[in-house]
């Protein structure tokens, strides 16, 4: 993996000193330290917001409505991802460009675009800075974190100031897991050589970014949380839970996504269609036989659960197909990448009828052939995630350098 860090000066990264407290220092948001200081770092600035539902208060109202109410600071733009900024639309969708009916902002869409188009799109909104508060949930292969990026490059390119409001990492930033990607296979479900699990805050992961990825590191200002620790899972922040997007329907959900979406590169199922996204998952003709193959695994903080289920859209759609349910029973020691390639692997050998996408979507989300190639060739769990620690190992190392938080 070729990641030579470069100095971390290379970006501007400030904090937000935390108010004072007293005995443990109770979570806030980025957004809310930067309400606490009079919006300082947006003082003087007219403003565009990069976000979508879950960009909220504790008092679950989004901070777009919030700014707009405030003479504090001047708010001119909302910028929509995938899946929109009020969230409208499914997965690979977006709302386009229309005026927000609650505060009458303008709301531009940057959905698949970056570079230049996307720089195009800040200049003609006529902000000075960009903000960003979106709810990231760890992975690698979740847009939103390369919506991050491609927004952080296109204010470089326009000449805008570029500020993150941090949220807390829903599975823990205790480590990084996975493979890491391979530049060849990028897209975007991994513009950069990130590990799948990169166990990052979105804050850490824009420092990142501007010091190692970025030609042209945008001038960067990232405002903290306080009283977050690494080691903390989303249901101790005391903040409301807002899907990201229509299939992370619970912090749940993100707990088991970095392993289990990896379906999505397979002929079965990934749970879409279920209340379950990405915890079931199955096909027609598979049997009890695969619970029982992973089950025999013994993997740490997981059990399967042999379930049947019937998808009402996507793959399977109203036709009852078998399979597993992931329970997790100590989120602790629990791996997803990990117990997603034990899944694969067993899937494979138990059900005859496993396959991959056609267009080998799976390599996009690995990050390359290894994981697909290796399966294939008849290669144990242990080999397969054997394979990736050497890379694994030097993300670790350059990622150390960007973290904000203990």
């Amino acid at each position: 993996m070729d990641l030579s860090r470069r100095n971390l000066l290379a970006s501007t990264a400030l904090a937000v000193t935390p108010m004072p407290h007293h005995g443990r220092e109770p979570l806030r948001t980025g957004f809310e330290n930067l309400v606490a200081h009079d919006y300082a770092p947006l003082s003087g600035q007219k403003a565009g917001v990069v976000t979508n539902p879950t960009g909220i208060t504790r008092a679950a109202e989004h901070i777009v409505d919030v700014m707009h109410r405030d003479p504090r600071v001047e708010l001119t733009a909302v910028f929509g991802p995938e899946h929109g900024f009020r969230g409208t639309a499914q997965a690979g969708g977006s709302e386009g460009r229309y005026d927000d009916p609650a505060t009458g902002l303008p709301v531009y869409d940057t959905y698949l675009k970056s570079g230049r188009p996307l720089a195009d799109v800040f200049t003609a909104s006529g902000v000075d800075t960009v903000v960003f508060d979106i709810q990231d949930v760890g992975a690698r292969f979740y847009t939103y974190i390369w919506t991050l990026y491609d927004c952080m490059e296109a204010a470089a390119l326009a000449g805008k100031r570029f500020v993150v409001l941090d949220r807390p990492n829903p599975v823990t930033g205790r480590s990084a897991e996975g493979p890491v990607l391979h530049k060849e296979f990028a897209s975007f479900v991994g513009r950069q050589p990130v590990a799948q699990a990169h166990g990052m805050t979105v804050a850490e992961l824009a420092g990142l970014f501007n010091g190692e990825f970025l030609s042209t590191p945008v001038a960067l200002e990232t405002v903290r949380m306080s009283g977050w620790r690494r080691t903390a899972f989303y249901d101790g922040s005391g903040l409301p839970w807002v899907p990201p997007s229509p299939n992370m329907p619970t912090p749940d959900t993100a707990l088991v996504y970095s392993g289990t979406c990896l379906f999505e590169g397979t002929n079965l199922s990934e749970g879409r269609g279920t209340t379950r996204p990405f915890e079931l998952l199955g096909a027609e003709g598979v049997d009890g036989r695969w619970a029982a193959a992973v089950n025999g695994l013994g993997l740490p903080g997981v059990r399967f659960r042999e379930a049947y289920f019937a998808p009402t859209f996507s793959k399977f759609q109203g036709k009852t197909v078998g399979g597993v349910q992931v329970h997790v029973t100590d989120r602790a020691v629990f791996d997803p990448v990990r117990t997603g390639i034990a899944l694969l692997v067993t899937a494979r050998k138990v059900w005859d009828g496993f396959a991959w996408r056609s267009d080998h979507w799976i390599d996009r989300l690995t990050g390359s052939d290894r994981v697909r190639t290796m399966i294939d060739a008849g290669a144990d769990t242990d080999e397969v995630t054997g394979a990736w620690q050497e890379e694994l190992a030097a993300f670790r190392r350059v990622r150390k350098g960007y973290l904000l938080y203990k």
